[in-house]
């Protein structure tokens, strides 16, 4: 990220750590993985939504898992490179 230019703030290795970044400032744009530390980052999703900021799950897990609520949310499967990544960043994946 860094090397697009980005100002990184995490990462956060559960969901509480996450939230409390979030209490700290106000992201672009956020990558999330569904499973932090054995925890879940719904939470956070929930969070990213309500203040309109744009997010993506960067997971292992299939399209079933993610709530309905974040079904319109892109998915990038791991493991993804970095071509993957320009391309959602600069892309239609980018959305409130």
């Amino acid at each position: 990220m860094t090397a697009l230019g980005a100002v990184v703030i995490g990462p956060a290795s559960n969901a509480e750590a996450a939230l409390g970044l979030l209490d700290g400032g106000t992201p672009d744009l956020a990558i999330l993985d569904i499973n932090l530390k054995g925890g879940i980052s719904f939470a956070v999703a929930d969070a990213l939504a309500a203040r309109g900021l744009p997010f993506v799950f960067a997971t292992g897990y299939d399209q079933g898992v993610i709530p309905p609520r974040h079904a319109d949310r892109p998915r990038w499967q791991k493991p993804f490179d970095a071509a993957r990544l320009l391309e959602s960043l600069s892309g239609s994946d980018r959305r409130a």
